[in-house]
């Protein structure tokens, strides 16, 4: 088992930058995959970004090029760096976590059912 927190969320104007934070209670590195994943009112949650037990990342195409997922094995912590944010990315951000997923598909990747273990989430606001 795996507790999630995030934190790092907060408000910024377009074209500006933030970089959330997932502090996982142990060790992820190796054990599990990990994921970022977005939810704006009245919209399902949707899936931004995914790391592997081998740090082999990939990205939702309406974040690529903008927003980079990464960890720190030393500290149990999953990032997410935002750049370039727009009004459209306002939204609770969440990370998740899985075990068991040395073999996967980049769609299941960014999928919620496929996640067992979820933070609580952090709101990031984008003014225009």
């Amino acid at each position: 088992q795996v507790q999630l927190g995030e934190s790092g969320g907060g408000s910024v104007q377009s074209g500006g930058s933030l970089r959330l934070s997932c502090a996982a209670s142990r060790d992820t590195y190796g054990a599990y995959c990990l994921g970022w994943f977005r939810q704006s009112a009245g919209k399902e949650r949707e899936g931004v970004a995914f790391i592997d037990l081998d740090g082999m990342t990939t990205s939702a195409d309406s974040v690529k090029g903008r927003f980079t997922i990464s960890q720190d094995n030393a500290k149990n912590t999953l990032y997410l760096q935002m750049d370039s944010l727009k009004p459209e990315d306002t939204a609770m951000y969440y990370c998740a976590a899985r075990s068991g997923c040395t073999y996967y598909n980049t769609y299941s990747a960014l999928r919620t059912w496929w996640y067992v273990y979820w933070g609580q989430g952090t709101q990031v606001t984008v003014s225009s």
